[in-house]
């Protein structure tokens, strides 16, 4: 998952950048930014006796063990390993004396690797990186950002953070040893976690530790060229799997607290509504039930057990007043989309050339085509869930977050404990997608369940956690927008575009997401925004999986207008555009495109570049009474290098099968202001049976480090699509392709090409 991290203004970030300056904090990029006073807030933190953090993610004890504090949460994604790999690998450790973990909860483990790269972005001077760093740290801190999305862990934190605190901490141990032994540092060498001097003396990392942390980190401390690897690149074992296996790993649904009692709500159908008068008492005279507390989204009860509590919580007998709010459903929402859209009044995303002209220019051969997705619900295997324990002026957190800090900070504000009171217990998540990210007022501004498990825990004195039906969470999500497309293209007499236009409803991050990778020289793509009570939030590669559908099947009915390959089409118009020449080749050669199939089989391709990786699919499929099913899926993959070449796989994979379900079945409906679908019985998933066959292959660019949680979501969806054209003569152009019986189509969104 994406979220939206909005720029600061040039006046914030000189005010930030001139604290840190007077703070005298421009030591250089990364953790060298910090200092020492940095270092040893995280060994107040985190350090036992006799340890040592070197940098402030990077702590080493006296026996040789080195532990990395990764500030991402683990939501089954191995990010842990990968960084901590990266961590290793500049370090030189010996790999089998390393352990890593979840970084604590605290600011000195903030992340400003993310701010300096995914908010400043690549072009800040080379000159005033250090400061920027140093501006970023201030700026991590202020805004508790320990964010885990947006495909951000390895190419932001591994790359700028993690290998540059371990290059750093090398250097330091190297220094320590030198100045042991009276000896230049350059006539020294680090390997597997020894340091060895010019006449063959020794010592342990751990041995020179607690010397080596007097020095502060340097300011661009040398990184490892890649023939001089040993440890990234490699499959190394995870280390979440175990404690997944065998049962000892705690999720946030886990959490257990002395004398705990249990929460589970009620909450308004209708977003929006009001709670009207009710009668509590009969529920309170329920064995176990101890309070009935009422918040703006509905109505708790807590028990001393969570069956109690659900059974009691669906007997209130309690109405809502939805108002106006009633009378909204998807069929309103997309009349109001086509009545914007018919309305003309358009915001700029993009304009290349003169379109305008190019679609009014006498006998302009148009093409034009309108699409269609609904809204989506995450649907994290594990139920929401947070634990809190409020008492003397304190409170306990325990819960699976996207955001560590950010959930600590949320629950300061909702409960009015000073942010040091706050302890939060970070725990493993059941899934993510966005999902558990906490709200960030301008960010993301939707309320979760920690902001109701904070409320409710100041009624009680005691722990209580709250946890979501499957029925709460899909009904009471922060859903993946709903958008309509139009799009046109004029095409020139071989059948290319030279003029493309596209209206969308909704702009949504990235901004780059309904942009097209193909040389066409006319461009104006533009958008509307319309407001309706349904929350919206960061779903699993965000807005590139709505546009990757539209612009890649608007690219395919083109080649199929013009007689020509689909896969031949794209590559000609990629002139300038070698890495996505590259993929779609790769994952055309690996499926056998244009090779015969099995009787009854098709394909279809699309590609996309989505947080800074290039996918193309090539997808498989056949119809099964009425429906696409998907046999196979082959995927190439440029995201620049490869960490863990299996984790990296299993991310592809992963992205596949949500985008997967997506196209297949998600649906989030909107009747009478609330949302019609319950549980898995409506909502439903892809299941391993169905599950089809994935070949991921990667190119190695070189390129600049690329995200791989996401990247591959959004291509599955048009892959598929084509596939179904090529199969059926059909062009789906509403999902989910559950809507349509491919055998009878009728509607509009779901017709044999013009």
């Amino acid at each position: 998952m994406a979220m939206e991290i909005k720029k600061p203004t040039r006046r914030q970030f000189l005010i930030a950048g001139g604290a840190a300056a007077g703070g005298g904090l421009l030591l250089g990029i990364g953790f060298a930014a910090s200092g020492p006073s940095r270092r040893e807030r995280a060994e107040a933190a985190a350090a036992g006796e006799d340890e040592r953090f070197v940098t402030a993610w990077l702590k080493i004890a006296p026996d040789n063990r080195v532990t990395i504090y990764v500030p991402h949460s683990d939501m089954g994604q191995g990010t842990i390993t990968a960084l901590a790999m990266m961590a290793a690998e500049e370090l030189d450790a010996d790999w089998s004396l390393v352990t890593a973990e979840q970084a604590p909860a605290e600011r000195a483990f903030a992340n400003e690797a993310l701010g300096n790269r995914f908010v400043a972005g690549e072009d800040v001077p080379p000159m005033l990186k250090g400061l920027n760093a140093a501006a970023w740290y201030q700026i991590a801190k202020f805004m508790n950002m320990q964010i885990t999305g947006g495909s951000m862990a390895v190419r932001y934190t591994g790359q700028h953070g993690m290998r540059v605190t371990g290059a750093a901490a090398r250097e330091m141990l190297v220094k320590a040893a030198a100045s042991r032994w009276g000896v230049s540092p350059s006539d020294c060498t680090a390997s597997t976690s020894l340091v060895t001097g010019p006449s063959g003396q020794t010592a342990t990392y751990g041995e020179l530790v607690a010397e080596a942390a007097s020095y502060s980190p340097s300011a661009r401390p040398a990184l490892k060229s890649k023939s001089e690897r040993k440890i990234i690149g490699t499959s190394r074992p995870r280390f979440d799997i175990p404690g997944k296996v065998d049962g000892s790993a705690v999720y946030g649904v886990d959490a257990q607290a002395p004398g705990m009692l249990y929460a589970a709500v009620r909450l308004a159908p209708v977003f929006g509504s009001k709670i009207l008068p009710y009668d509590a008492s009969g529920i309170l005279a329920r064995r176990g039930v101890k309070k009935v507390v009422e918040f703006p989204a509905g109505i708790a009860v807590i028990a001393d057990n969570y069956w109690r509590a659900k059974e009691a919580a669906l007997a209130l007998d309690v109405e809502f007043d939805a108002g106006e709010k009633a009378d909204i459903s998807s069929d309103t929402i997309f009349a109001a989309h086509d009545a914007a859209l018919d309305a003309g009044k358009s915001e700029t995303d993009k304009e290349v050339g003169n379109a305008a002209s190019a679609f009014a220019a006498p006998g302009a051969d148009i093409v034009s085509a309108e699409y269609r997705v609904p809204y989506l619900a995450h649907a994290c295997m594990e139920p929401m869930n947070c634990t809190v324990w409020i008492r003397d002026g304190k409170a306990d957190v325990w819960v699976g977050s996207q955001d560590a800090l950010g959930t600590r900070a949320r629950v300061a504000d909702i409960t009015g404990i000073p942010f040091d009171n706050v302890t939060l217990h970070p725990l493993l998540l059941g899934g993510g997608f966005g999902r558990r990210i906490p709200i960030r007022e301008g960010f993301f501004d939707f309320p979760s369940e920690i902001d109701w498990a904070a409320m409710i825990a100041k009624e009680v004195d005691a722990p209580v956690k709250l946890i979501y039906t499957r029925e709460d969470d899909i009904q009471h999500d922060a859903y993946r927008p709903a958008v309509t497309a139009r799009i046109r293209a004029v095409a020139d007499a071989d059948g290319f575009p030279i003029a493309y236009e596209n209206r969308y409803i909704h702009k949504d991050e990235p901004g780059e997401a309904p942009h097209i990778p193909y040389a066409v020289p006319h461009q104006s793509i533009r958008y509307i925004d319309i407001e309706n009570p349904v929350p919206r939030g960061p779903w699993r590669s965000v807005a590139h999986t709505q546009h990757t559908f539209f612009s890649e099947s608007f690219i395919d009915e083109l080649a199929h207008r013009a007689g020509r390959d689909p896969l031949e089409f794209r590559l000609a118009m990629l002139d300038g555009q070698p890495r996505h020449a590259a993929v779609l080749k790769l994952a055309a050669e690996k499926a056998g495109w244009g090779r015969p199939l099995p009787n009854g089989h098709f394909h279809g391709v699309a590609v996309q570049q989505s947080f800074g990786s290039i996918v193309a699919e090539v997808a498989e499929v056949s119809i099964e009474s009425g429906s696409p099913r998907v046999h196979r899926v082959v995927a190439a993959v440029d995201c620049g290098e490869v960490i863990h070449p299996d984790t990296a796989a299993q991310q592809v994979e992963s992205g596949i099968i949500y985008g997967l379900t997506a196209a297949l079945y998600g649906e989030i409906g909107i009747e009478g202001g609330g949302v019609a679908q319950t549980n898995f019985t409506d909502y439903e998933m892809v299941k391993l049976a169905e599950s089809p066959r994935i070949d991921v292959h990667f190119i190695e660019s070189g390129e600049a480090l690329g995200g791989l949680g996401e990247p591959s979501t959004p291509v599955i969806s048009a892959a598929v699509a084509n596939a179904v054209f090529a199969a059926t003569g059909t062009r789906v152009r509403q999902l989910p392709f559950k809507l349509h019986d491919l055998k009878q189509v009728s509607d509009k969104f779901a017709r044999a090409a013009d």
